[in-house]
């Protein structure tokens, strides 16, 4: 059963010790969500890691996978820094994209630097490493990982479409694999925040937070166009992969914690394979 487990993971640099300044306290809710994730992930005991990212390669009408062989990065918060490398697994990003292609969907793949060897590294960007910091990282885990980018230039049926393909992916190999949707939710909470203030973005939260708890994740699809872009969300599009991950191989979602400790909201979910 290779595709072990999935999560909605928050990728807010303040959630790792060394770089919350002042907020350490203030995201501890969030912080201890994110140990209780990593603690399913190091349980499913995963060969591959695929993170999807709202922040790597940005290609507007276009769904990316990274298939360089590695990938690293770094993030500073004032005079504190961290930073991560990790080997990439190329040949079920290979895959991927194959299969991707063959469903006619819009998929590029993408390395650089090198055609191969340690000089194809591609930018591990803040959506990745956050997440790994606490899956890798302070797991000690040796997983590689696929970094995929979802694209909002393309209808959500298409992104919903590669999560289900993903999962077939996944399915058809030997390997142990973790999902996990890089996701910060509404950006639209506080008047001082950068994106302002709208009310709709405490019902976009309150919305996922339902999908989850209702088992119908699904339904973040049918969300308006007017609202999505109200609430400031850059999680929306990498839920729906991973509801097309779901509705190929069944889960069960948890809500593990959510808290809104700055203009943006943080949600933790964990999705186990249903037995």
């Amino acid at each position: 059963m290779p595709l072990e487990y999935a999560c909605i993971a928050p990728h807010g640099g303040e959630l790792v010790p060394s770089l919350a300044g002042d907020g350490l306290r203030l995201f501890s809710p969030t912080r201890r969500g994110m140990r209780v994730l990593a603690r399913h992930v190091k349980e499913a005991r995963p060969e591959t890691i695929v993170v999807a990212s709202p922040h790597n390669l940005r290609l507007p009408k276009h769904i990316g996978v990274v298939i360089s062989e590695n990938s690293s990065g770094r993030v500073a918060e004032g005079k504190a820094a961290i930073s991560l490398r990790s080997s990439c697994d190329t040949e079920l990003g290979t895959q991927l994209v194959d299969e991707a292609e063959a469903q006619g969907l819009p998929v590029v793949g993408a390395n650089y630097g090198a055609l191969s060897g340690q000089l194809s590294d591609l930018a591990m960007d803040w959506g990745t490493l956050i997440p790994l910091w606490f899956f890798l990282k302070e797991n000690k885990l040796k997983s590689r990982i696929l970094i995929v980018t979802p694209s909002r230039g393309i209808p959500l049926s298409q992104n919903y479409e590669f999560g289900k393909c993903l999962a077939r992916v996944a399915e058809g190999t030997r390997k142990r694999t973790v999902f996990v949707a890089s996701s910060d939710q509404a950006h639209a909470h506080d008047k001082k925040g950068p994106y302002g203030f709208d009310k709709r973005a405490k019902e976009y939260d309150e919305y996922v937070s339902d999908a989850i708890r209702s088992q119908r994740l699904h339904s973040v699809m049918d969300l308006d166009k007017d609202f999505i872009e109200a609430a400031k969300p850059d999680s929306l599009w990498q839920m729906t992969m991973l509801a097309g991950a779901i509705s190929v191989v069944p889960m069960v979602g948890e809500l593990v914690s959510y808290q809104v400790p700055t203009y943006y909201g943080m949600l933790c979910a964990s999705f186990t394979r249903k037995r």
